[in-house]
């Protein structure tokens, strides 16, 4: 990568707010001003220089902070969250971002998100923030890190090696986006559109609906045995193949419960977030709490045919819910629920087809996380002479 060793020699010791600096540039109405995009935290991604999302400034904004293309974005709030990005737009941005460009000519403007993006420059961030439930760090102390600076000559042969490493990471990432999206394409096409011309049929007219309960915490003999129980959260894993707590068979047999087989689907049904209507496949036996819906597959679905099917649907079935201060679903809902159901062989075919299509995704992503640990340590390694 690099083609003769890094040399120190001429290097001089610079605090990083003697070549960086701070930009207050403001905008008072970003609307008015002809500024069509917004970014917040959530659209930054750990890893990742390239600013891929972003809101439209037309839908609201109270974010007044101006950013410039080649400005570099770094978040304050939560810095082991390791977000910072190069702007290739104009926007504004949360005032939980700090927008960074060189102060001079002492360093070359692309480097200098890759300074950011080390372990030293992290560590230092992290160390130096305050706050329990959302640390931040502030100007005055990243300011203050002090670093080892090349000559420009040396920084444009760091930088060669750097955005090589950088240009591997975006390609593995577009592989695995693509697998992504070619997925996300094939289940709107078969099941979205199917379900809007062909669903005839309710979820309970095909599957078992049933939530679960919570035993009582206050009962120290329903808990810590080895029955597998499951709060909503657990709909995150997507695959649940496990459980964090376990309650005893008289717990089992004192409630309403019911174990739940392997196969099933759970449904969130509460949640004012993104949880209501996140499904997730179950792969063990396990109880579950009274947030979820089990949907329990008869013998005219493939359980992985009705999953995807579900999880393709998340809007939809997110809006079946009902309520006037907080919008639920219950299990009544989600049985009269409307999906699409085709023959057993059919459904066969198109689990085959979405799973190896997930399998693509999966290596694709596996792939592109290891490059991740091995960019991480190209850049230390390039800029590792800086800290020393």
């Amino acid at each position: 990568m690099l083609e003769r060793p890094i040399s120190r020699a001429g290097w001089s010791r610079v605090a990083f707010g003697d070549v960086v600096r701070l930009s207050k540039a403001r905008v008072a109405d970003p609307e008015a001003a002809g500024i069509e995009r917004v970014v917040g935290l959530e659209h930054i991604e750990p890893g990742d220089l390239r600013i891929r999302r972003w809101g439209d400034v037309a839908d609201g904004t109270t974010f007044t902070t101006l950013f410039k293309q080649g400005q570099v974005l770094f978040g304050k709030r939560r810095a082991y969250q390791r977000k910072v990005a190069v702007a290739d737009f104009e926007g504004v941005c949360s005032g939980d971002i700090y927008v960074l460009e060189p102060a001079n000519d002492r360093l070359i403007p692309e480097l200098l998100p890759f300074l950011c993006q080390t372990d030293a420059f992290f560590d230092h961030a992290v160390g130096t923030s305050a706050g329990s439930l959302s640390p931040r760090t502030n100007w005055t102390s990243l300011a203050s890190f002090k670093f080892l600076l090349p000559p420009i000559q040396e920084q444009a042969r760091l930088l060669e090696a750097l955005v090589a490493a950088n240009e591997v990471q975006d390609g593995l990432r577009s592989v695995a986006d693509s697998a992504a999206m070619a997925m996300r394409s094939l289940c709107k096409s078969l099941f979205i559109e199917q379900r809007e011309e062909s669903a005839r049929t309710r979820i309970g007219e095909v599957a078992t609906v049933r939530n679960g309960t919570t035993p009582s915490r206050k009962n120290p003999d329903f808990w810590k045995g080895n029955v597998p129980w499951l709060p909503t959260g657990k709909v995150n894993e997507r695959y649940i193949e496990s459980a964090d707590e376990c309650i005893t068979d008289l717990a089992l047999r004192k409630s309403s419960l019911r174990m739940i087989p392997a196969g099933s689907i759970l449904v969130a049904m509460i949640g004012e977030g993104t949880t209501r209507g996140k499904v997730a496949l179950l792969r063990i036996d396990a109880t579950i709490n009274q947030n979820f819906a089990a949907v329990s597959p008869g013998e005219s679905v493939v359980p992985e045919f009705l999953f995807y099917q579900l999880e393709s649907c998340y809007e939809p079935l997110r809006h079946w819910s009902h309520g006037t201060n907080q919008q639920a679903l219950n299990t009544k809902l989600v049985s009269d629920f409307p999906i699409w159901v085709p023959c057993i062989d059919e459904q066969k075919e198109i689990v085959a087809e979405i799973a190896a299509l997930e399998s693509q995704r999966i290596l694709a992503e596996r792939r592109r996380d290891s490059f991740q640990d091995v960019y991480r340590k190209i850049s230390d390694k390039v800029l590792g002479a800086c800290w020393k």
